[in-house]
């Protein structure tokens, strides 16, 4: 690519594909795969452990301060989520984590205490970030922008079959219900709802499989960064 450092921002629902997708995009052009989702997650793992709901922001603020989180990339090419010194990776995968992810990041004031650790990333290297705003809030000035979605019924599928895959099978009904849930969750939240930016491209990829999916979004970020 002929910029040395440039971002890729890569908002969209949950079931869109945007971890999958970014993470081929980073390997095929070299450059660092940040899942926020998964930072999220890790500060809803730890809200879990300690016993807090969710949704009581005094008490999850109250937390913030207890909470040292460190982001390292191994062999195995995943982003390991370090909560305290411990790596949490796996755990932050549980189905029941992905509703403290949602409630916790509704709190303003998780998304400040995030978003610098954010920001410096993109500041040193070369990034994709996948998110609900990234493009409209952590990086709002990204070489690339992209709002990448598909319609709910197949969102829903895919994350059946990855469940199904992991060993950790559901109902499609639950998954598609709860699914339903979190958009509007993520779409009406006060703080940084989910929203396309202005300058975002938008890519549905409900009907492309996943190389004519990645295929597309390379193709975007190629015209929009160069080669």
């Amino acid at each position: 690519m002929s910029k040395n450092i440039f971002s890729v921002a890569i908002d969209g629902p949950s079931g869109a594909g945007k971890s999958t997708l970014a993470k081929a995009v980073a390997a095929k052009l070299d450059i660092l795969y940040v899942d926020t989702g998964a930072i999220y997650r890790t500060i809803g793992c730890y809200v879990k452990e300690k016993g807090v709901h969710p949704r009581d922001n005094e008490a999850v603020i109250a937390l913030l301060p207890e909470i040292h989180i460190e982001m390292r990339y191994a062999e195995d090419g995943l982003q390991h989520m370090i909560l305290n010194g411990k790596d949490v990776t796996t755990e932050i995968r549980q189905n029941e984590i992905s509703q403290y992810a949602s409630d916790v990041s509704a709190i303003p004031e998780v998304r400040t205490f995030l978003l610098e650790m954010q920001r410096q990333f993109a500041r040193e290297n070369s990034v994709i970030m996948d998110g609900r705003d990234i493009g409209t809030v952590v990086l709002p000035d990204a070489e690339v922008k992209v709002f990448l979605t598909a319609p709910l019924a197949e969102r829903a599928r895919r994350r059946f079959v990855e469940l199904e895959q992991r060993g950790t099978p559901r109902a499609y009904e639950d998954v598609l219900r709860e699914m339903e849930q979190r958009d509007y969750n993520d779409s009406h939240r006060a703080a940084a709802p989910l929203r396309q930016a202005e300058d975002a491209v938008l890519l549905d990829t409900g009907e492309l499989n996943f190389a004519e999916s990645l295929a597309a979004l390379l193709s975007i970020i190629r015209k929009k960064v160069g080669e």
